[in-house]
């Protein structure tokens, strides 16, 4: 047998050591090493447990759990040297505990294995980022909120197929990106009961010997459920790809946001106007102001959609149980968990920023006759059906693009050669206040239902 080192906590079946090149090619301790605290987290929680049911005594328990606190200091001084030789964050850990305590950090991995402790740790890890990016949508919707509530009579027009359709206001255009993120909300509150179901106790596949008591961990864990089959347990990862498909909602709301946000700066709209710290400039033309923060979010939301892809890529070819392909599930997980927080990190402190131009904003939408279909309302509430009253604003509409006028800008006399039902109390809804001011329902764009929207929005906020 070489006389060279091979891993410790696997080293005794092999005859030689790893390839220094597969050594690299196969460990994750480089980016699974984020994972520390949960590792330990988990290590704790498994060594009390086994000292209640009496595999460890109270004094090992001690020891290890005094080992694996000074670790954990270590890691977040800096101090703590990482080895690619030990393959993971997991048997770093380990190794270092059992250097410094001798044969009771041996001890540890009792009635356990990596399988169930990385599914373990990978569950802890995203419940606590799934809290960290809940919190960051409040946060985002808090500031819509206040946007749409200080706006709730700037009017703006509303768009389908990108041309001006009908008034809206600014407000109640924000308060549809709050609908958006609190479905977000729920997706990810509900995507976090099925993360937190512990899996530490399903050993390699089939469960273990050992007098375990899985609901003392379950406990001292947090989880609010132990799961139910031990294959299952160590290679689920519907959990993640989960997660994946709800971040992956996120971002394409953001995106569109994102799209919104660089169309409403430009000059062609020129709607808002975004603080000079979420932009930058260019390096030939000095005139440019560009939105790059929401630029840069609609890009990386592929990366998020691509995270989803290959996640669902790596398990659909997999048999039970755990097999090494299910390494490759953290990074793109890790990433797009970021990717998510620090797009709705920058769009939570950008949006209470924003700045609406509101004479472009209205401007705008007294272009495009926004109001024709307030005019064909009118016209039904004249007794005509709605199809011969599309058809009379159709001419009207046709009028006014060959004189270059306005349904608001007409005369009474102009506006009744299309129809004799017309008078004079016709342009109390051709205005674009009488437009937003008649859609007064729940989920209209009348600044009331507004207010009402804004006032709803802070009392879901206050009850999470």
């Amino acid at each position: 047998m070489s006389s060279e080192k091979t891993n410790q906590s696997w080293g005794g079946r092999f005859s030689e050591p790893v390839d220094a090149f597969v050594a690299r090619f196969t460990a994750s301790v480089d980016f699974d090493k984020r994972m520390y605290k949960h590792d330990i987290m988990g290590s704790i929680a498994h060594a009390t447990m086994l000292a209640k049911v009496g595999v460890l005594t109270n004094a090992e328990r001690d020891s290890i759990v005094q080992g694996l606190n000074a670790i954990r200091e270590e890691i977040e001084a800096g101090k703590f040297n990482w080895r690619v030789d030990l393959e993971d964050v997991h048997m770093n850990i380990e190794a270092v505990l059992t250097e410094r305590i001798g044969i009771v950090g041996k001890k540890l991995h009792t009635g356990r294995s990596r399988n169930d402790q990385v599914a373990t740790d990978i569950r802890l890890w995203l419940r606590d980022e799934i809290d960290l990016i809940l919190a960051e949508i409040t946060r985002l919707q808090q500031g819509l909120l206040d946007v749409a509530e200080a706006n709730a009579e700037t009017i703006m027009p509303g768009f389908t197929h990108l041309q001006t359709a009908q008034p809206v206001t600014f407000g109640h255009h924000l308060l549809a990106w709050f609908e958006m993120l609190s479905r977000d909300y729920e997706r990810l509150v509900d995507c976090r009961k099925r993360v937190n179901r512990m899996p530490l106790g399903s050993a390699a596949l089939a469960g273990t010997t050992y007098p375990i008591d899985r609901a003392v961990t379950c406990d001292l864990l947090g989880f609010e459920a132990i799961s139910g089959n031990s294959l299952d347990g160590v290679s689920d990862r519907d959990f993640a790809i989960e997660f994946c498909s709800a971040a992956s909602l996120a971002m394409m709301h953001l995106s569109r946001f994102s799209e919104e946000l660089v169309l409403w700066t430009s000059a062609q709209f020129r709607f808002i106007d975004l603080p000079d710290r979420f932009c930058t400039g260019s390096s030939i033309m000095p005139q440019k102001k560009n939105p790059d923060v929401p630029e840069l979010v609609r890009g990386k939301t592929g990366r998020v959609f691509g995270a989803l892809m290959g996640l669902l890529t790596l398990m659909k070819g997999q048999p039970l149980a755990y097999n090494k392909d299910n390494q490759e599930d953290k990074e793109p997980l890790f990433d797009a968990a970021d990717t998510l927080r620090d797009s709705l990190r920058a769009f939570a402190d950008m949006v209470p920023a924003i700045k609406p131009k509101k004479d472009f904003m209205r401007e705008a939408a007294l272009r495009g006759f926004s109001t024709a279909t307030d005019l064909a309302d009118y016209l039904v509430g004249k007794g005509l059906p709605f199809r011969d009253c599309h058809e009379i604003v159709g001419h009207a509409v046709k009028y006014g693009v060959d004189n270059i006028k306005d349904l608001a800008e007409m005369s009474l006399e102009e506006l009744r050669q299309f129809s004799d039902k017309i008078e004079q109390d016709v342009f109390q809804v051709l205005t674009l206040e009488g437009s937003v001011n008649a859609r007064d329902h729940i989920g209209g764009t009348a600044p009331r239902q507004v207010r009402l929207a804004v006032e709803r929005g802070r009392k879901l906020i206050a009850e999470r």
